[in-house]
């Protein structure tokens, strides 16, 4: 129904109660503002159907003479799972037009290339939650050590060092509902490490009043660890591992990562490992609490209840 029609429901059904009373159908038609022919209509189908009658019916046709056959759609599926190519190429191969192949690709989940597993063309299934705390993400960035005075992105490429002077590792969580994320620099990714980052992103995340339910993580050893397990146990978190060497189960994490090299760790040339360093937390507010985040169409920060002051 239109945002100007003159009938409703629940006004069909007084159209239909004034005629049963005795009103002429056009009477009936001209109190409610609505042709005779309309008016007639909606009493017919009172009195073939009752109030069922008066609730719109789908515009679909019943038939759809010029709709591809369920075989020709699936060989278009499975050629842009084979092939990843847009419908302009895969259409003069089948002989459709690139509309119709859109619409068909549409109608199958697969009309965008991240629709897709790049390596296995198979159909990506996306971890969707319903609540903040419900899963948390985790994983551990490796970047390298930027030496005294600044790497080859202060002072040119014919300084670049291929031997680098050591890796700092940085540790990250991220809730799956709203975005929400939690990172911290270390020396290593030893279990301790891991232990005493998660107990802290634990009590950020509190800070916001979010229960964390369950945790994804890869299988790097410290996640691995009878003590990161036992830690888990003991706060009634449910830890799960992704399959040995598929990241894209991690997806949101690795996305985050991702994002944190480009808008943090190279977003600008630093002098020093330090400066670096003071800038993750003012990048990780930035993130937060003002960075437009498409996937939930606002900021993280936007997503959570309660936030207990935290977006100021």
């Amino acid at each position: 129904m239109h945002a100007k029609a003159p009938l409703t429901p629940e006004g069909r059904r007084r159209l239909c109660e004034r005629i049963e009373a005795g009103w002429t159908i056009a009477g009936a038609a001209d109190s409610m503002g609505i042709s005779r022919q309309t008016a007639h209509k909606w009493w017919r189908r009172y009195r073939d159907e009752g109030e069922l009658g008066l609730i719109d019916r789908s515009s679909r046709p019943r038939s759809c003479p010029r709709r591809l056959d369920p075989r020709t759609e699936r060989r278009i599926v499975e050629l842009r799972r084979q092939r990843r190519v847009g419908p302009a190429r895969l259409g003069p191969q089948l002989g459709v037009p690139a509309s119709t192949l859109h619409r068909v690709l549409q109608r199958n989940g697969v009309s965008r290339l991240s629709d897709l597993d790049r390596t296995t063309g198979r159909v990506v299934r996306r971890i969707e939650t319903a609540r903040p705390g419900e899963l948390v993400h985790i994983d551990i960035k490796k970047l390298a050590k930027i030496p005294p005075g600044g790497g080859w992105r202060v002072n040119g490429k014919e300084h670049r060092n291929r031997r680098p002077s050591g890796y700092v590792y940085v540790h990250s969580a991220i809730d799956a509902f709203s975005r929400l994320a939690y990172s911290e620099i270390h020396l290593n990714e030893t279990t301790v490490t891991a232990v005493g980052f998660w107990r802290r992103a634990l009590a950020f995340y509190a800070s916001y009043g979010i229960a964390v339910e369950r945790v994804l993580s890869d299988n790097g050893a410290c996640y691995r660890s009878h003590e990161f397990a036992r830690v888990l146990r003991d706060q009634l978190i449910t830890h799960t591992r992704t399959r040995p060497y598929h990241p894209q189960t991690n997806g949101k994490i690795e996305r985050f990562n991702r994002t944190l090299r480009d808008e943090w760790a190279y977003a600008r040339p630093y002098r020093s490992d330090a400066a670096r360093l003071r800038a993750l937390d003012k990048w990780l507010h930035l993130y937060n609490h003002h960075r437009y985040h498409t996937a939930i169409k606002g900021t993280p920060a936007n997503c959570v209840n309660n936030l207990s002051g935290q977006n100021n």
